[in-house]
């Protein structure tokens, strides 16, 4: 067995370099004493739309055929026109895998999001959120990108998958279906959270208007990161507004 000195110290891990209001922001969070969070994910986590993100990268790749590929940039530029709902292209967004390996498109998820999230996390939210892991709450993840991207975003927050409520199809006998299980987008939010969790939460984040009814349900509000829309909600409904640093 090796002398004391002969073991080598451990280099303390390096704290995120926080504003001052950014410790104002994780105290307002941490002095509410929350046992159960919900988080949205783009744009609140990180910056950036993955799932949208994740979509162009599979498509460059050649991991869906061509044939679906070019469906599904015209079907996407229709929605940037206003022609298709938010809720049918984030669940089409999910059924355009149909009959693809689960686990295959997992580990191209898990690549992605490392090559390209990883460096867009916001620094004080990985920093809150381990705090809250610390104190003993409960964090769900509710996003309506794919579950393939959160999962693998949310896994840097220390999130299980059992605790994401992500847009999600069935897969049976490891093969992608095209049958929805859930789109959590504006008042799918709450609507999973009490499905799936059955509580309420102690404290909500998000940054879009498809997070208001999370934010509302929750008893505090957090608009993080917030677009123009939700900042004006966050304003009339007293929930705090927080930019946070990238």
């Amino acid at each position: 067995m090796p002398h004391k000195q002969d073991i080598p110290a451990l280099k303390p891990k390096t704290p995120p370099v926080l504003r001052k209001t950014d410790k104002a922001f994780l105290h307002s969070v941490q002095e509410l004493e929350p046992k159960l969070a919900a988080f949205d994910c783009d744009g609140t986590l990180w910056s950036g739309d993955v799932g949208e993100g994740f979509f162009r990268w599979e498509m460059e790749r050649g991991l869906i055929s061509e044939e679906i590929a070019s469906w599904a940039r015209a079907r996407h530029a229709d929605y940037r026109n206003g022609l298709v709902d938010e809720d049918t292209m984030c669940g089409e967004m999910v059924t355009l895998h149909a009959g693809l390996a689960d686990a295959d498109l997992q580990a191209a998820a898990d690549t992605y999001v490392n090559e390209s999230l990883v460096k867009s996390i916001f620094p004080a939210m990985r920093e809150l959120v381990q705090q809250l892991h610390t104190h003993g709450c409960e964090i769900w993840a509710v996003s309506s990108s794919n579950q393939w991207v959160v999962r693998a975003g949310a896994s840097h927050f220390g999130i299980p998958p059992e605790r994401i409520l992500s847009a999600e199809v069935f897969i049976e006998n490891g093969l992608i279906t095209d049958r929805l299980l859930r789109v959590p987008s504006g008042p799918g939010k709450p609507r999973a959270l009490r499905d799936v969790v059955g509580r309420t939460p102690d404290v909500a984040f998000g940054n879009s208007k498809w997070d208001a009814d999370m934010l509302a349900m929750a008893k505090a509000g957090f608009a993080v990161n917030p677009s123009p829309e939700l900042e004006e909600a966050a304003r009339e409904n007293g929930w705090t507004v927080y930019f946070p640093q990238t």
